[in-house]
């Protein structure tokens, strides 16, 4: 059983600091939200205003890079996009320390996601893309993870069999048909254009509210890539069944900022290297928490046979796109 980093977030020692953090007395309120990798809570002032406290899983980012993550928010907010900017703390920051554990608040934020968008939200949402992605560009964030698969690829690929996650009897097989991958792909993201992007933009990370804008939350998986990351993502299916959704995307991104559509001969690539970095990230709740599954059947004979089988079936994908 692996050591619980998250063991000292007592109802109390989370509101004592997070009352030193802001300078104010909270209720007694210490709500628990879901969420696999942190932890967060929501709290409540004496004045009746809520809010949220995000507490994050030590050893994942480094303290620069929660930084980068939280700049680019910033930045965000600046420019009028809608997002859930941090909240500053007494000293003047933004993330604050408790116990080896880094943490930021956030002002509580309602929302909806909608299941079916139609052609004028799809044109919106090119149009906040495009606009998240011209503050993406404004500066760098050399301590996040650059989308690429000799590096994010790589290093989930490392991860997955320096600990041991996968059946004895796939292990050979898993390492082989991801060395293949990589080796397949790595000559599309030569040349590219890589700014800040979101890196993890699917359909539960935007939130409606009637009669606003979309609003982009959950910058946690930030990258630098190229910007066809966040478009590829929000598709319904596969490109060819996506062909009118993705050009309402296009023309509302344009809007703000030009993109390069020669990158969307990348987009079975990224989804090859999303297979791995999602096994990764189960491995990895699994190994940090000793016992947490997201996939019940994670590790088991019958999960390595089919998330195999799917690399394999991806690579295929891949090679037929470049056909003509």
């Amino acid at each position: 059983m692996h050591k619980n980093p998250f063991a000292v977030l007592t109802p109390d020692n989370i509101l004592t600091c997070v009352e030193n953090a802001l300078g104010c007395r909270l209720l007694n309120l210490c709500r628990p939200h879901s969420s696999y990798i942190n932890r967060v809570y929501e709290l409540q002032r004496e004045d009746g205003t809520f809010f949220i406290a995000k507490f994050f899983r030590p050893g994942r980012w480094s303290k620069e890079a929660l930084l980068e993550e939280l700049a680019f928010v910033l930045d965000c907010a600046q420019n009028d996009i809608t997002v859930v900017a941090p909240m500053q703390q007494v000293n003047g920051n933004f993330l604050g320390s408790f116990n080896g554990m880094q943490f930021t608040l956030y002002p509580r934020f309602g929302g909806r996601v909608v299941d079916e968008y139609s052609d004028e939200q799809w044109l919106e949402l090119g149009r906040l893309l495009g606009r998240v992605h011209g503050v993406g560009s404004m500066r760098q964030a050399i301590h996040r993870n650059r989308l690429h698969p000799q590096q994010t690829t790589r290093l989930h690929s490392d991860y997955i069999l320096s600990h041991k996650l996968i059946t004895e009897n796939f292990v050979t097989k898993f390492k082989r048909i991801v060395d293949e991958i990589i080796n397949e792909i790595s000559v599309d993201f030569e040349n590219l254009e890589t700014i800040r992007i979101h890196g993890d933009c699917h359909s539960g990370n935007l939130i409606y509210r009637p009669g606003e804008s979309f609003g982009i939350i959950d910058f946690d998986d930030m990258v630098t890539g190229p910007p066809v990351q966040d478009i590829w993502m929000l598709l319904p299916g596969p490109l060819e069944d996506s062909r009118t959704e993705l050009s309402l995307l296009l023309e509302g991104y344009e809007t703000f900022r030009p993109f390069d559509r020669r990158t969307l001969r990348i987009i079975e690539s990224l989804r090859a290297m999303r297979f791995i970095h999602y096994i990764c990230w189960c491995g990895w709740q699994f190994v940090e928490d000793g016992e947490t599954r997201i996939d019940d059947s994670f590790g088991s004979f019958s999960y390595w046979s089919k998330e195999i089988g799917d690399l394999e079936d991806q690579l295929e994908i891949v090679k037929k796109s470049r056909i003509g």
